[in-house]
């Protein structure tokens, strides 16, 4: 159950008008769990926001850290849910890991510990798969992880493979409580190997500024929207785009004492910004 806030609780920072006038170039990068659903259920007025988007034609992109699905899978999701949008409208951590990749070391290798998305990314960017002598090791979520996967990458890792994080999101949410998240998996092949990860989802300021790009725009015309201060709020901030923190995931008011930065605004849910697209 969301939490709703108190009026004082809602405007974090009463100076910073959000979203933009609507005579003004402007675009949203969306969080989706937490934001646009919980699990398999959806946010109430989630689904009016984005139509709104759509209606009004403005840019967005939906932005997670979930690794496991590719852009159709996620598309399907929300179809599911009642929101109808093109694979174009989606960005995630594996995309952004695999565009890297491609960019750092052209049809390069990869050992891969994760699930669909990431390998399906990967591909996509002409990236071999393979456990003999990989370029890098490349950490996602999984349901099937098992110590022997773990015990190869880190045979890799010992071996010369670089280490890569598609995101460092310690647990995530699932109906009834959490999982392990990708930022778990990640500090056991730190800690057994004594390297450090390169990570390339949000809050990572390559993901950030590549999510931009897709978007055509410039800093100040782009809004991020997230439940979470460590990821969405603090990737956001360090780019220097307008922030929108909603209560209606895992971060609630009396969360915000713990952080040195504050959200340019902070909502009960997205359904409070609609009226201002």
């Amino acid at each position: 159950m969301s939490v709703l806030a108190t009026p004082s609780e809602v405007c974090v920072n009463t100076e910073t008008k959000l979203p933009p006038t609507p005579d003004k170039k402007c675009g949203y990068l969306i969080d989706m769990d937490g934001v646009i659903y919980r699990g398999n259920k959806l946010i109430p007025g989630s689904d009016y926001f984005v139509q709104s988007l759509l209606e009004k034609e403005i840019p967005f992109l939906f932005l997670t850290n979930n690794s496991q699905r590719s852009r159709c899978d996620v598309v399907l999701k929300l179809a599911n849910l009642g929101i109808n949008v093109e694979i174009e409208h989606i960005f995630t951590c594996s995309i952004s890991t695999a565009r890297f990749l491609a960019s750092q070391k052209p049809s390069g290798s990869a050992y891969v510990i994760g699930d669909a998305g990431l390998l399906t990314a990967l591909h996509d960017h002409g990236y071999a798969i393979n456990d003999t002598n990989p370029d890098y090791v490349v950490v996602g979520e999984g349901r099937l992880i098992n110590f022997e996967v773990l015990e190869k990458g880190l045979q890799l890792i010992m071996d010369g493979a670089k280490l890569i994080a598609t995101n460092l999101d310690p647990n995530c949410p699932i109906d009834g409580g959490i999982r392990p998240g990708c930022g778990s998996i990640v500090a056991f092949l730190e800690t057994a190997s004594n390297r450090k990860a390169l990570s390339l989802g949000k809050p990572s300021p390559i993901m950030m500024r590549m999510a931009r790009k897709e978007l055509d725009l410039r800093t100040e015309e782009v809004t991020m929207i997230g439940d979470t201060m460590d990821t969405d709020i603090l990737g956001g901030l360090q780019m220097g785009y307008r922030t929108v923190l909603v209560y209606s995931g895992s971060t609630q008011p009396h969360d915000l004492d713990q952080y040195p930065y504050a959200p340019s605004l902070a909502i009960p849910s997205l359904k409070d910004l609609i009226t201002e697209l």
